[in-house]
């Protein structure tokens, strides 16, 4: 029988470093939705008080499609979830490569109603396979209101990334990387034939496409050079939906390839207006610099300011850390029960309270994992073990590509300079449980510091029988990584004033290259110890180089695990 372990999370923070400056009166500063944030598309409303919304790749973290939503365009709510029920989506749990799930969605607005297009991708034993998801909702604020998905087959389409565009007649087209396009009925999902309808500039990688009607033109934009340091974005016209289409003469309209610029990789870019007209383009961008070696938040979601006059093309700004010069009215007066994007988290898990909606999970939550102020224990989160642990991701390739189930429940590292920590409560009843914090990209690259009971024979570590004794013990996870360390455990005995307290766990990042893992006793903190360093560059890319790390309670990014690993 598997042990319930109670793990009182006691401050969780992040702070300093970011490039967003979100004072009253600021300019508007990149990146505006900080963290991992990939593949953003974002429509304004103003039907609805003038809002701006957007949503960004979700992969396989659950709850699915974000929904972020701003008055200013400075600060950015995390209003709802679109994707939330389990049943409708089972995939999830059935899927084993890394980098599956929720790619890449389109959000617009039309006849009264938000509507996203999205795909869903699934590797499992059979091989891969793709189907496309239509959601839709009249109240965007509320994760209920959001309909169950409606699907699609993509072997009617011509793949990922689709866009959802309204014509005049209010005929709807769903346009694929490709470049295709064809009719779909919303009610339905019911697709026309393909048709092509550009080659690009290069004609490898276009990706992200979006269409747009102005003056009698329809504008296609779409990603080219594959998502890295020669991501870029081109953009072309036609009189006919299904073309011919001209190149824009400038193109690319928006990249920092060859450059020296801090903020790399531009691309998957949208186009919308704001509540003055004016012009403004989202895409996505990595805080790397040319090396494009050390970037652990992965793809965040940043801002440009677009001139489009009648008649012409739309001229881009390029990305940097300062948006705009303009200085926004600070209007955080925005819907929904969410926190703002980017702040510091304290959390204390109060009775009657729910799990911060800014948590997030690796495929779906087992049920009853995760129990806030359980009875006899309030202001602390129970977690229950899983069979699985995210270390055994350090061993070999295969032992990560497991999909079991795992108790991690995480928070996006969104700052470069940042204090994480959590209070645990831990008595272990058995050997080899677990529990941790992690610097996580996926399963097989992450750095795990778990505080676990292992046999108090040291020459066999693996037994799982007789007295145990609590130990530190550093993992690193590093299979496909940029520089792929060699990685030894590290165990440190816990000493045994502290064995009967609490322990504070700390990832500490004190510059953008490493981590410093530490612990002390709740009860006398100044008797912190450091026992391990952690290299940023093992989360940024390689095997699964999509998505940026999660800064959960114990988690990619930052995130708290917990299991029971058993002989």
């Amino acid at each position: 029988m598997r042990p319930t372990i109670f793990v009182s999370i006691g401050l969780a923070t992040a702070t300093g470093a970011s490039c967003v400056n979100k004072q009253p009166e600021a300019p508007i500063a990149n990146p505006i939705l900080p963290g991992w944030h990939s593949d953003p598309s974002c429509v304004f409303v103003a039907e609805w008080d003038n809002t701006t919304f957007c949503t960004v790749s979700s992969f396989l973290s659950t709850p699915g499609l974000p929904i972020m939503a701003s008055k200013d365009l400075v600060n950015w709510k995390l209003v709802s979830h679109a994707l939330t029920r389990r049943d409708t989506i089972p995939e999830y749990d059935q899927t084993l490569a890394q980098s599956d799930g929720i790619w890449a969605a389109t959000i617009r607005y039309h006849a009264g109603k938000l509507h996203i297009a999205t795909i869903f991708t699934n590797t499992d034993f059979t091989g891969r396979s793709r189907f496309g998801l239509i959601v839709q909702t009249s109240n965007p604020f509320d994760d209920e209101a959001w309909s169950d998905p409606k699907r699609y087959d993509l072997a009617e389409g011509d793949g990922i990334d689709p866009d959802l565009f309204w014509d005049d007649d209010g005929q709807a087209y769903l346009t694929s990387a490709g470049i295709s396009t064809q009719t779909i009925d919303l009610d339905t999902a019911a697709l026309g034939p393909p048709v092509k309808i550009w080659n690009g500039t290069s004609g490898a990688f276009l990706e992200g496409p979006h269409v747009y009607r102005r003056d009698n033109f329809y504008y296609l934009m779409v990603a080219e050079g594959g998502s890295g340091l020669n991501h870029s974005v081109t953009i072309a016209r036609s009189r006919n939906i299904t073309g011919p289409y001209e190149s824009d003469p400038a193109n690319p309209v928006l990249t920092n390839r060859n450059t020296t610029k801090y903020f790399q990789n531009i691309g998957h870019a949208d186009l919308f207006q704001d509540a003055a007209g004016e012009w403004w383009s989202s895409a996505l961008a990595w805080r790397s610099g040319p090396a494009a070696i050390h970037y652990p938040m992965g793809r965040e979601t940043v801002l440009t300011s677009v001139r489009w006059e009648k008649g012409e093309w739309p001229e881009f700004q390029p990305v940097s850390g300062v948006v705009s010069q303009r200085v926004a009215k600070p209007n955080k007066i925005v819907k929904g029960k969410g926190p703002f994007v980017g702040e510091s988290d304290r959390i204390d898990f109060a009775p009657g309270s729910e799990l911060p909606r800014n948590f997030i999970y690796w495929r779906w939550p087992e049920a009853g994992s995760y129990t806030v102020s359980p009875k006899g224990h309030p202001n602390e989160l129970r977690l229950t073990p899983s069979f699985y642990s995210i270390t055994d991701g350090y061993k070999n390739l295969t032992a990560g590509f497991d999909i079991g189930p795992r108790t991690l429940i995480a928070r996006k590292q969104t700052d470069t300079l940042f204090r994480f920590s959590i209070d645990v409560a831990f008595a272990p009843t058995e050997l080899h449980e677990e529990v941790g914090i992690t610097a996580y990209l996926n399963q097989v690259q992450n750095h795990a510091l778990g505080l676990v009971n292992l046999p108090t024979n040291q020459t066999n570590t693996s037994s799982s029988t007789g007295p145990g004794a609590l130990h530190f013990r550093f993992i690193t996870s590093a299979t496909g990584s940029l520089q792929n360390p060699k990685s030894v455990p590290i165990l440190v005995p816990v000493p045994d004033k502290w064995a009967h307290g609490a322990v504070r766990m700390y990832i500490h990042a004190q510059n953008e290259t490493h981590y410093v893992f530490s612990a002390a006793p709740v009860a006398n903190l100044a008797d912190e110890r450091v026992l391990a360093f952690g290299d940023s560059s093992l989360l940024s890319g390689g095997q699964e180089d999509f998505t940026g790390e999660f800064r959960p309670l114990l988690f990619q990014t930052f995130a708290i695990f917990l299991s029971v690993t058993l002989s």
